[in-house]
């Protein structure tokens, strides 16, 4: 982002202001001059969008919000968060503090949030990976569950893998996806699962070690 005088950032946001942007603290807001954004979308406090990004209408950007090159759609929430090098679609929930890497694909109506990171990797329309998430390298699609700390294992330190999940499928809280893996269209995982093979369609896939409870085991230890 190139340094700019506050005179010049004023003026470029007065602008976008006489074009239809509502600004809270038209002050607090750095936007570079290349930067497009459609009448009727909201830019709160404290955020910077770069480089040849576009925002389209009925947009609520920010507060505390970084976006550098992307592409985003009408009328989407985008809170608290970072974006670089990707693409939203419209009416879709970002944040606070999601993390959308370069060639992040989010579609219509999908929802990502909190401590959510998105890489290389496209997420299918309603889809939603609601907290402590990590998708990368895959190929999501509609109306899918993300629980809290899934992961997409893609990089066993020399190569990446890409996986690939299947409409309306559920994986449950702390799930690690070990790239390359398919999940079926409604396939859902069990919470605490490590998937290394495919799930199929419609199937449940548990992958855990089997509990096993030690009695007296604090007793006698003398803890």
């Amino acid at each position: 982002m190139e340094l700019v005088s506050l005179q010049k950032r004023l003026k470029i946001n007065r602008r976008l202001a006489e074009c239809g942007v509502i600004f809270y603290d038209i002050a607090t807001c750095y936007i570079d001059e290349e930067v497009v954004i459609a009448r009727g979308t909201q830019i709160l406090p404290n955020t910077v969008i770069m480089g040849k990004t576009v925002i389209g209408e009925n947009c609520i950007i920010g507060p505390n919000t970084v976006i550098f090159e992307s592409h985003i759609g009408n009328k989407n929430e985008i809170r608290a968060s970072y974006l670089t090098e990707a693409t939203v679609e419209n009416e879709v929930t970002i944040g606070p503090f999601a993390y959308l890497r370069p060639k992040a694909h989010i579609k219509n109506k999908a929802k990502i949030g909190d401590f959510v990171e998105i890489k290389n990797a496209t997420i299918g329309e309603g889809t939603k990976a609601s907290h402590l998430t990590y998708i990368g390298d895959a190929d999501v699609g509609s109306f899918c569950n993300f629980g809290c700390g899934s992961v997409v294992v893609n990089y066993d330190g020399k190569q990446k893998y890409r996986s690939t999940i299947g409409d309306h499928a559920f994986i449950g809280c702390n799930t690690n996806l070990v790239s390359p893996v398919t999940v079926g269209s409604h396939g859902y995982t069990a919470a605490g699962s490590t998937i290394t093979r495919d799930v199929p369609e419609g199937a449940l896939a548990i992958a855990r070690a089997k509990q096993e409870n030690k009695e007296g085991w604090v007793k006698e230890r003398g803890i």
